[in-house]
């Protein structure tokens, strides 16, 4: 039981990290025809403020390393407190040494990639194991 899980759990990362990027791809297009290379810009920096966090959480949670499971609040805590800390330093480095040309793209990625795991579960299998 454990087995299918922990595949699952790695199916639900896989299937929101290829959302989350189609996301920035249409995102990048759409800036694209909205501000030529400064929306593109713009909505690549936004996007990768939301995606770099989530790549630190699922490193930190260990999801993906058989053999350091981690088990615990303690754990989640951890991971979660550092994803924060890792966004608002990309906020403050993304503002101060490049501050985006259309802040408004910059802020709808953002928030169009964070929000896209809402949307994930319904890319994922139905669960067999029902009885």
């Amino acid at each position: 039981m454990q087995r299918y899980e922990t595949q699952r759990r790695r199916a639900y990362i896989v299937r929101l990290t290829i959302a989350q990027l189609i996301v920035t791809l249409v995102g990048m297009v759409l800036g694209y025809m909205l501000g030529q290379s400064e929306g593109l810009l713009s909505v690549l920096l936004g996007a990768l403020v939301a995606l770099l966090p989530q790549a630190f959480f699922i490193q930190r949670m260990g999801i993906f390393h058989a053999k350091r499971r981690t088990r615990g609040a303690i754990h989640l805590f951890r991971a979660e407190a550092g994803k924060f800390g890792l966004t608002v330093a990309l906020f403050v480095a993304v503002f101060v040494v490049a501050p985006p040309s259309n802040p408004a793209l910059f802020f709808y990625a953002y928030v169009a990639v964070v929000l896209t795991h809402w949307l994930t579960p319904w890319l994922m299998p139905r669960d067999r194991t029902t009885n």
